[in-house]
């Protein structure tokens, strides 16, 4: 069983280097498309570059995020996510990187429609009110999930034990 475990922890270790690579791989390809829209002049169409690159870095953030957090839950910790405590953080930390992503991307997606096709403003809007429900479901479980919380207190002692292996 043990051989098992370390081959999962291997294949998450190989998931979170190729999340890491495609959040660097997209880190260039935004500073060469803000670079490119610079670099043509100052105007409209260099805002609309520069917005386009703010949203890849969002995307190249949340791919990251992935890959920290996969290596620190399930490499680093070997945490098996099966008591309430783990569940929340983990699915906390998933949830910052996604809402504040997705966040970026109605915001940007809300510029581009206002100043190229207003059509998109619903679009963007559906991308904002998503966000709104993924919070507000957030909200639901995180309060949930206190209460289970609070009937295993021996799950978050062990899950401030294995806080201990990050530092």
């Amino acid at each position: 069983m043990k051989i098992l475990l370390r081959l999962f922890a291997s294949v998450h270790g190989l998931m979170a280097l190729l999340f890491a690579s495609a959040a660097l791989l997209l880190i260039a390809i935004s500073a060469h498309i803000g670079w490119s829209a610079v670099a043509a002049g100052l105007d409209r169409a260099a805002a609309q570059g520069i917005i386009e690159a703010a949203g890849l870095l969002a995307v190249a953030v949340v791919a990251l995020q992935i890959a920290q957090t996969i290596t620190e839950e399930e490499v680093i910790r070997d945490a098996h996510i099966s008591g309430p405590t783990r569940v929340r953080r983990f699915l906390s930390r998933f949830m910052v990187v996604v809402v504040v992503a997705l966040a970026i991307e109605g915001l940007v997606a809300t510029f581009k429609a206002v100043h190229e096709d207003s059509s998109h403003l619903l679009y963007a809007a559906s991308i904002l009110t998503a966000v709104g429900f993924l919070l507000a479901g957030w909200g639901v479980f995180v309060r949930f999930n206190s209460y289970a919380e609070e009937l295993e207190p021996e799950a978050m002692a062990a899950a401030k034990r294995e806080d201990k292996k990050l530092k």
